[in-house]
């Protein structure tokens, strides 16, 4: 899914023989803290399925680490304002790029939920499935099946991550809300003891870069986005805004829900008063499914 006058690639220039020595020397480090990481994570899961079950006390740790390391090795600026609610629940948030999944990670214990065909992507995949993503097929067949999926993950504890304009868009903009994953929230009175709480990602460009640069979305391929991530002599950063949470059971429906957090995403985003951020209206997220 695409916004109207979605533009192509913004791409990151030529990348030069330094650049190719930084994204070289960045992505030797990335990827031995990463898939050594993600070893131990796999061992220590062998020990906590038998243990713990569906609760996780201790491999979400090893993923913190990961993604905390991983703006210090890409030289990104990491900012956090606010604090991760300490209630049972969920997390919503706007979608930018494949960094969120570090963004996001870093300053909670979290659990996302993403699209089938992530699970078969190289690398980010693989680290997906390690971590405890929840995995949805886009089909309406499928509704009740994921909502008894989430239900029983948040009855577990986890606190599941969604993405409700459900896709990834260039970073200066917020979609209207989706409101059909909220529906988990309501069943069997899941609503009395389950919280939400809105996140805003702020990415910033690198000084002299196109704004979208660490936008990700439409048909850009992982490994030239990765790349040009890795190369950028002065890398810029992401400010993660962590926004008041809300009780599930304050709220009417699906769609009332769908609609408040949208709109604290919103409150957040640079110009989302004006231009590109408010191509859609807000209120448009009361209607969508």
């Amino acid at each position: 899914m695409l916004w109207p006058g979605a533009g192509d690639d913004p791409g990151g220039g030529r990348i030069g023989p330094l650049g190719w020595l930084r994204a070289l020397a960045r992505g030797l480090v990335l990827g031995g803290v990463t898939f050594g990481c993600l070893g131990l994570l796999l061992l220590v899961r062998l020990a906590e399925r038998p243990l713990f079950g569906l609760q996780r006390p201790l491999t979400p740790h090893i993923t913190q680490f990961v993604c905390r390391s991983a703006f210090r090795i890409m030289g990104m600026r990491f900012v956090v304002r606010g604090r991760p609610m300490p209630h049972r629940g969920a997390v919503v948030a706007n979608h930018a790029s494949w960094l969120d999944i570090f963004a996001l990670n870093a300053p909670q214990r979290i659990y996302f939920v993403s699209k089938s065909e992530v699970a078969g992507w190289p690398g980010i995949g693989w680290l997906a499935r390690a971590t405890g993503t929840v995995f949805i097929q886009r089909k309406g067949a499928q509704a009740l099946a994921q909502k008894n999926l989430f239900e029983a993950r948040l009855r577990a504890g986890h606190k599941l991550l969604f993405f409700p304009e459900g896709t990834s868009t260039d970073g200066l903009r917020v979609l209207p809300f989706k409101s059909t994953l909220f529906a988990a929230f309501f069943a069997d009175g899941l609503d009395r003891i389950l919280w939400v709480q809105p996140v805003t990602l702020i990415y910033t460009a690198p000084a002299g870069e196109d704004p979208r640069f660490y936008g990700w979305w439409g048909d850009m391929e992982f490994g030239s986005h990765l790349l040009k991530t890795l190369a950028v002599r002065r890398p810029g950063g992401v400010e993660v805004v962590f926004h008041d949470p809300v009780r599930v059971a304050d709220f009417a429906d699906r769609k009332a829900l769908a609609a408040h957090c949208e709109a604290a995403v919103r409150s957040a985003f640079p110009g989302a008063a004006s231009g590109a951020a408010a191509a859609v209206p807000a209120g448009a997220a009361a209607a969508s499914d």
